[in-house]
């Protein structure tokens, strides 16, 4: 033994050296201390059971580049060690605490370099449970970011479900990092992503999640006002950190899939600017079509811009618009793309839209009665004034949309993504937004009543006549 390293839970960590190597290399021993030394006891065999399952865990992922392999495992009751990979360096708590936060491209960048990992993990049917900035460490030798400690880890459908709970007591994470799930001892792979999202919050803060605010009525973490990123980088942190997991990405591949398409939200925003040229254009991103629905709809979008961008640049008029009759007949025909379009005052009462890209659409005062939407990305499209009674909305997109004035009696808006939509003055009257992501505050100035259902956690406001 060289030296102590650490106290914590039900175990001691050393640094050491390995006599039978060449070189002598430096390794980490991890001793089980329990806090009885009767293996007869039954926190002494929960104990053991954690420390055993860590141990077998590391030997079942192998020797992934970016986690700190397992060396060896042995028991000399009452005691048990396990021998690590020593990795010289420093963690990202204390690079934090000696450096200050990270900017924006930083964070990006960890997450690029943490998510492949956290993928690897999942694949091999594990969740850290533990993903906390003191667990990442960055190598001296190469600036590499290596995840330890799996002390917390829980290898999916390993545990019976009643001895679970027992075993979670001691080691389900660490508060502000681990998800309400983890919490209610329900862990799934999403909560290793909240933790994640929780880390980039200290990277770009210096702060750990449990001492910023919180949404009283959600538990969401109101981190924007301590930091600066760009709205759509925002976004992606803020489905990290949902607190629903019907909100919160289900992956790390969602995750990376939404990184990639980061960087196009500008153009989705405020439109491709058509300058000549003679060069081919550039390859839209893939189409990530498993995982992530919202993703999949933005990659669509983006390629729909740029084909229409092209289209201009040929020096072609705007002569093909969709009339009314052509919109639905290109709709019957299984067309979803109309990214852009002007449909203002169209009546498309009833007509099939399921899944349909109406990212900036212009539907001002159109019909939309009982129309089905359901899973349509309307970000920022202008829907103001618009007839959506009893239309179907559930999971649409509609971040940044203008609802203003819209008639959505009876409309089906659960689990819609409804974060900075303009909800003044539209009538929300017996509506169903179970699920759905929006403030409290946008809703203050929509129109409910008793009919209404809210999500969990929003106050219902000044009641309105159906």
């Amino acid at each position: 033994m060289k030296k102590c390293l650490g106290y914590g839970g039900f175990g001691a960590t050393f640094a050491a050296v390995e006599e039978n190597l060449p070189g002598k290399p430096l390794c980490v021993i991890k001793q089980l201390r329990p806090p009885v030394d009767n293996p007869n006891d039954h926190v002494y065999q929960m104990a053991k059971e954690l420390f055993e399952r860590e141990a077998e865990i590391l030997g079942r992922l192998g020797n992934h580049p970016r986690l700190a392999s397992l060396r060896d495992y042995f028991a000399e009751p009452p005691h048990f060690y396990m021998v690590q990979e020593f990795v010289d360096g420093k963690t990202l708590q204390t690079e934090v605490r000696e450096n200050g936060p990270y900017e924006e491209g930083s964070v990006k960048l960890f997450l690029r370099q943490m998510l492949p990992v956290l993928q690897y993990i999942h694949e091999h049917g594990t969740i850290h449970r533990d993903i906390k900035p003191a667990n990442i460490m960055r190598r001296k030798a190469d600036g590499e970011l290596i995840l330890i400690d799996f002390g917390a880890v829980k290898q999916v459908g390993q545990i019976p479900s009643g001895a679970e709970g027992e075993l979670t007591q001691f080691a389900i994470g660490t508060a502000g990092y681990a998800p309400p799930e983890q919490l209610s001892m329900r862990p799934v792979y999403a909560s290793d992503i909240y933790a994640l999202g929780g880390t980039c919050l200290y990277l770009l803060t210096g702060k750990s999640p449990k001492e910023l605010e919180t949404d009283p009525q959600t538990g969401e973490i109101r981190w924007r006002q301590y930091v600066r990123v760009s709205d759509a980088f925002a976004q992606v942190l803020d489905r990290m950190l949902a607190v629903s997991l019907k909100q919160r990405y289900a992956t790390a591949g969602a995750v990376m899939r939404a990184l990639d398409l980061e960087p196009h939200y500008t153009n989705l925003s405020q439109g491709l600017r058509t300058q000549k040229t003679t060069s081919p254009p550039v390859p839209s991103p893939p189409d990530p079509t498993i995982g992530d629905s919202q993703a999949s709809r933005l990659a669509a979008a983006i390629r729909a811009r740029k084909a229409r961008a092209l289209h201009l640049e040929s020096g072609e008029t705007d002569s093909g618009k969709l009339t009314p009759s052509r919109l639905k007949d290109a709709l019957r025909r299984g067309k979803k793309d109309f990214a852009g379009q002007d449909f203002r005052e169209y009546d498309l009462q009833g007509e099939m839209m399921v899944g349909c890209i109406l990212t900036e659409a212009i539907l001002s005062k159109a019909n939309l009665r009982e129309t089905i939407l359901e899973e349509a990305n309307l970000g920022r499209a202008n829907l103001q004034g618009a007839n959506l009674q009893k239309a179907n909305l559930h999971k649409a997109y509609l971040s940044f949309a203008n609802l203003q004035g819209a008639d959505l009696r009876n409309a089906d808006l659960t689990e819609a993504y409804l974060r900075n939509a303009n909800l003044r003055d539209a009538n929300l009257c017996g509506a169903n937004l179970e699920g759905a992501l929006v403030a409290e505050e946008q809703l203050a100035g929509a129109r409910t009543n008793w009919a209404t259902k809210l999500p969990v956690g929003i106050k219902r406001g000044n009641w309105w006549p159906l």
